[in-house]
């Protein structure tokens, strides 16, 4: 099975001096690619940097919504330089997005409107941040008429929500909180969306999987992810993965070229 971390967060000094064992464990168990997201100007370089210093790892370039009182119009300006240079191995915008349990809404509203603008201005996916604002980012992106690619990244809500955000041309990121058994209403939208809108996530090394300390998710726990997911939908892992891979490139916009590369 060939697999890709669409999600995960591989420039957190968690995994300093330990990057090549977990890449080298985690390809030994499928994995082919991976994306790490950018969630506020002063770590875009280190993000970068550890993409470009690994074989098939890209990365996302945004500012979270945890992180925006720290940044100013002149960082959206950057952003937007950056992303008009067409970035090599830059994938995508964000993370980015809206969260209700922590910070402002208010606050948060207009920068999240303005990475979705940047997605639509550079014809860039997003990957987005929903806490409890399901129904405000699809608010939001139904207003703009959003044509585009997103991932909702770590998603946990309901199926009503989620079927509404894949209407709008949005994938639904599966990840470990799908491994707990306490979380039925997200085990209960995963299980009964289309597999063509499911992507495959670890946002290590947090949304740890059940068993897993918090903190110490990995990439090498996606074929778990998938393992349980396979569960929960009634089919086998080796069924589901074609899918999912192909889901992951369509979000990214990837060719079917070469996949280690």
């Amino acid at each position: 099975m060939q697999l890709i971390d669409a999600h995960c967060h591989f420039d957190f000094p968690q995994f300093d001096g330990r990057r090549e064992a977990e890449l080298e464990q985690a390809r030994s168990l499928g994995l082919r690619r991976l994306v790490i997201p950018g969630v506020r100007r002063p770590d875009w370089d280190r993000v970068r940097d550890t993409a470009l210093a690994h074989n098939g790892l890209f990365y996302c370039l945004g500012i979270h919504p945890w992180f925006v009182d720290e940044h100013s119009e002149e960082d959206l300006s950057e952003l937007r330089r950056r992303l008009a240079a067409r970035p090599e191995r830059c994938v995508a915008i964000g993370e980015c997005g809206l969260d209700r349990l922590k910070g402002s809404l208010e606050v948060q509203w207009p920068w999240f409107n303005s990475q979705v603008a940047l997605a639509d201005e550079f014809d860039m996916p997003l990957v987005i941040h929903s806490v409890k604002t399901h129904d405000e980012v699809h608010s939001l992106l139904n207003r703009r008429q959003w044509a585009g690619r997103a991932l909702i990244h770590g998603f946990s809500g309901s199926f009503q929500q989620a079927v509404k955000l894949v209407d709008l041309g949005c994938f639904i990121g599966v990840g470990g909180v799908i491994t707990h058994p306490r979380a039925r209403k997200t085990r209960d939208a995963i299980a009964r969306l289309p597999l063509e809108a499911l992507v495959l996530e670890t946002d290590a090394p947090d949304m740890a999987p059940e068993g897993v300390p918090q903190g110490q998710n990995s990439p090498r726990y996606l074929p778990d992810i998938l393992k349980v997911l396979a569960e929960i939908r009634g089919d086998t892992p080796e069924q589901l993965a074609p899918v999912l891979l192909d889901n992951v490139f369509r979000l990214y916009g990837w060719s079917g070229a070469d996949i280690g590369e």
